[in-house]
C-alpha cells in the first residue's frame, strides 16, 4: 500500500472557497500512500492559483499547473494526465460533489486487476430533473450513435491505471472526449458507487449551453452517424419530392376542374427541404470544424506556471 505511487488530479475554475475544504476532506484518505495531488488551473479569475501555491508550501506533495486562459477542463484533465507519474491516477472535480471517501475502493478494485474504475452515481437527487433527464438523453444518444459503449452516469471522476494514462497520452488528437476515450481500447473496467452531493460553494461552471457544446462535441469526436442520418434524410425528402410531382400530374389529369395551385404547399414544401438543407450542412460543418482545428496543430493548453513540479 505505501510503495505504490498516488496521483490526484483536480483541474480547477474559479474555485477558491473549494480548495481548503477539498483538502481537508481528501488528504487524510490518500497520506497512507505515496501520493501527489496536481491542480490544474485552467485560467481562473479568482484567487484560486494563490490557494493552492499557500497549501503547496507547507506541503510538496501539492503541486499545480497553471494556464494562461481558460483552455477547458477536458484539457486541464489532459495536461493533469501529462503531469501525473503515479502508478493510478485518479481525477475528480473540486466542488465536493465527488466524494474523496471512496478512492480507497477505488484502488482495491484497481489491485484486483481493474484497468478503469469508474465512479457510478448511485442517486442524482440533487440535480435538477431537468438536468438528469438531459443528461439520460444525452447518453442514450451518444450510445446510439457511437460504435464505442459509454457507461452511463458516468463524469470524470475515475481511476486510471499506468498503462491507461500512457495509452491516453500517446493519442494524437488534440480535441479530446475523455470519457469516450477511456472508454475505447477497451481496457477491463469496474465500477464505484455514490451518491452525489451538493457543491459546496460556487456556481457550476457547465451551463446548459456548455452542456449542449460538450454532447455536440462528444458525438462528433465518436460517430460518424450523424452524416448517414442526413444522407437518409437527403433521400426521404427527395422521395416527398417524387411524391408530389405523382400527385400534382396526377390531379392535374383527373382533377382539372378542382385543380388550385395554393401558396401552402410551396411553403411547406420550401420550409421542409430548407429545414433538411440547413439540418445536414450543420452536421458536415460540425466535422469539418473539427478537422479544421486539428490540422492547425496548435497546442492544446499553454502553462504559465507549475509548482513543485
Amino acid at each position: 500500500m505505501t510503495s505504490l505511487l498516488l496521483s490526484v488530479i483536480i483541474p480547477v475554475y474559479n474555485e477558491e472557497e473549494n480548495i481548503k475544504p477539498l483538502l481537508k476532506r481528501l488528504i487524510p484518505i490518500i497520506k497512507n500512500y505515496r501520493y501527489e495531488v496536481i491542480f490544474v488551473d485552467d485560467g481562473s479569475k479568482d484567487k484560486t492559483a494563490a490557494m493552492v501555491k499557500k497549501e503547496a508550501k507547507t506541503n510538496k506533495n501539492i503541486k499545480l499547473v497553471s494556464f494562461w486562459r481558460n483552455f477547458g477542463h477536458q484539457q486541464a484533465l489532459t495536461a493533469g494526465y501529462q503531469f501525473a507519474l503515479g502508478d493510478c491516477v485518479v481525477s475528480l472535480d473540486a466542488d465536493l460533489q465527488d466524494p474523496p471517501e471512496i478512492i480507497s475502493q477505488m484502488i482495491e478494485k484497481w489491485q484486483k486487476g481493474a484497468k478503469i474504475v469508474y465512479a457510478k452515481r448511485k442517486k442524482r437527487e440533487v440535480d435538477s430533473f431537468f438536468k438528469k433527464m438531459t443528461a439520460k438523453f444525452f447518453y442514450k444518444l451518444i450510445n446510439f450513435l457511437s460504435d464505442t459503449p459509454i457507461p452511463e452516469d458516468i463524469g470524470d471522476f475515475r481511476l486510471l491505471d499506468r498503462e491507461v494514462v500512457d495509452f491516453l497520452n500517446k493519442l494524437p488528437e488534440r480535441l479530446r472526449f475523455l470519457r469516450g476515450l477511456v472508454a475505447w481500447p477497451g481496457f477491463p473496467s469496474d465500477f464505484v458507487y455514490f451518491e452525489r452531493e451538493k457543491r459546496y460553494a460556487g456556481m457550476t461552471h457547465y451551463p446548459l449551453s456548455k452542456m449542449i457544446n460538450f454532447a455536440v462535441e462528444g458525438i462528433v469526436s465518436f460517430s460518424t452517424k450523424p452524416l448517414r442520418v442526413a444522407s437518409y434524410l437527403g433521400f426521404l425528402a427527395s422521395f416527398f419530392g417524387f411524391l408530389g410531382i405523382v400527385y400534382a400530374i396526377l390531379g392535374k389529369i383527373f382533377l382539372p376542374r378542382y385543380w388550385v395551385t395554393g401558396w401552402t404547399a410551396l411553403f411547406t414544401g420550401i420550409m421542409f427541404l430548407g429545414g433538411i438543407q440547413l439540418l445536414t450542412i450543420g452536421m458536415i460543418g460540425e466535422y469539418l470544424g473539427k478537422i479544421y482545428k486539428e490540422i492547425q496543430n496548435r497546442p492544446p493548453f499553454l502553462v504559465k506556471e507549475k509548482i513543485n513540479l
